[in-house]
C-alpha cells in the first residue's frame, strides 16, 4: 500500500529563533513536538487543514534535545 505524506513547514514567513533538532507527530496527528538545540521542547497544534499554531514551550533541559520518543500508555 502506498501512502502519500505531505510536507509541512512549522513556521510562517520567518524561521523560529531556535534550531529544531528533533521532530515527532502524535498518533492522532493533531500535535507536532519539536526539540531544539537550545534545550526547548515545543508543542504545536496541527489542524485538519494543516495549519500549525504554537501550543506550549517546555524549558528545563540543559543540553540539546536530539531525540524524541512517545511513552507507552
Amino acid at each position: 500500500m502506498k501512502v502519500s505524506v505531505q510536507a509541512v513547514a512549522v513556521w510562517g514567513k520567518m524561521a523560529p529563533s531556535h534550531n529544531i533538532t528533533a521532530i515527532m507527530i502524535t498518533d492522532d496527528q493533531q500535535t507536532i513536538v519539536t526539540g531544539s538545540q537550545e534545550g526547548q521542547i515545543c508543542l504545536w497544534d496541527l489542524s485538519s487543514e494543516l495549519k500549525i499554531s504554537s501550543k506550549e514551550i517546555l524549558f528545563g533541559h540543559t543540553a540539546s534535545v536530539t531525540c524524541l520518543a512517545k511513552a507507552r500508555e
